[in-house]
């Protein structure tokens, strides 16, 4: 089915992860990996395909919707993932966006990550280093939608802003705190909020 979309090619497909790390020439721009989040061998082969191949992008396929170490898979540097019962729209979406750069998490695993974010951050007890940086309250505003787990457009929508002007907030935030992806900006809130 994928080879029958115009904007993919599939270049290779393999039946375990050992061979493909050994393909270390192989060039992908995205690696779909089809196997069980609970697995301590995936963790260790997503941290082996990234030594391998650390500019291919990762999607996690995997049966159910909920995992207890979905960010320990986000930490690895998991782009996307796809549960097996997504339709073929949702499936070609995803690895479409994760392409562009996108992160990219079904809905249903949205607050299986967000539970898991906070539950880390509240068992984290080291002293939160971003005390005293200075953000406006617009950006403190759009920290807090991130952690609740919306998009920019929902943030826009709820303060009544364009869509670029929360990009442009978003921006902001990372490079005042620091940080690389809105995930990271979720878990910097959740943090933050159990140390006052």
């Amino acid at each position: 089915m994928l080879r029958e979309q115009r904007d993919i090619a599939v270049v290779a497909s393999m039946g375990n992860g050992d061979a493909l790390i050994r393909r270390k020439r192989l060039r992908t721009d995205v690696i779909l990996l089809d196997f069980v989040l609970r697995s301590r061998t995936s963790l260790r082969l997503v941290h082996s395909i990234r030594e391998a191949h650390p500019d291919t992008k990762i999607i996690v396929m995997d049966l159910a919707p909920i995992q207890p170490s979905l960010v320990q898979y986000v930490q690895a540097g998991v782009a996307g993932f796809v549960l097996k019962d997504a339709t073929f729209t949702d499936f070609v979406r995803t690895i479409r966006g994760v392409a562009q750069g996108k992160k990219v998490l079904p809905p249903l695993l949205t607050s299986s990550l967000f539970s898991q974010i906070a539950d880390h951050a509240a068992s984290d007890s080291r002293r939160n280093p971003f005390k005293s940086v200075r953000m406006t309250r617009r950006e403190r505003e759009v920290v807090d939608l991130i952690a609740e787990g919306l998009s920019n457009k929902q943030i826009a929508h709820r303060l009544d802003l364009a869509v670029d002007t929360v990009k442009s907030h978003v921006h902001n935030i990372l490079e005042k705190l620091q940080l690389h992806t809105r995930l990271e900006i979720a878990s910097y809130r959740h943090s933050s909020s159990t140390d006052e």
